[in-house]
């Protein structure tokens, strides 16, 4: 797929629904993200004939919590579902690790090639990072106002998502396999 198309479908959603609480408040923006998310969802699907295991998990996320707030009428559950969906994605990835299966390699094994180590330290490092994002999301929900709570949701997560991805490229790289090339 096109890389700014995925970008969209992947970033479309977050931003419809901050643009939504701006303009309509928490409700409204619990709805277009509803909405949006399964339009992504989709396309990725149409175009790709396959969604990623994250995004799917996100997007039921997205209308369970999402519709328990509309239903509801109560702006817990769309704050709790970070908090959720970030301890399901830690505790598969801590548990993997435990039983000496590094989950990671399942999800992204045909994007990069590493060795069983460096898979395993990879997803150790991914199911903690999601555990402290689950833990920043509830002390910021619980702490600040829904405007903060939204801000940092949207561009909080996101930049400290990028900037951990961006600081395990020295791991990556030591643990990189070639990939054998085929004798033909």
């Amino acid at each position: 797929m096109n890389p700014k198309l995925r970008l969209a479908l992947d970033l479309g959603p977050l931003l419809v629904f901050f643009l939504a609480y701006k303009a309509l408040g928490l409700l409204a923006a619990t709805a277009a993200l509803i909405v949006f998310t399964a339009i992504s969802l989709a396309v990725t699907y149409i175009l790709e004939k396959k969604i990623a295991i994250m995004p799917l998990v996100s997007g039921i996320a997205v209308t369970v919590f999402g519709g328990m707030t509309l239903l509801l009428q109560d702006e817990l559950f769309i704050k709790m579902k970070p908090t959720l969906v970030n301890l399901l994605f830690a505790s598969i990835l801590l548990a993997g690790a435990y039983f000496k299966k590094p989950m990671l390699k399942y999800l992204l094994g045909e994007a990069m090639q590493l060795t069983e180590k460096g898979w395993m330290v990879l997803s150790i490092r991914w199911g903690l990072f999601f555990m402290f994002l689950a833990a920043l999301n509830e002390f910021i929900w619980r702490n600040f106002s829904t405007d903060f709570w939204v801000n940092f949701k949207v561009f909080g997560m996101f930049t400290c998502t990028m900037i951990f991805t961006f600081s395990q490229i020295p791991l990556i790289k030591k643990y990189w396999v070639e990939p054998e090339k085929n004798n033909q």
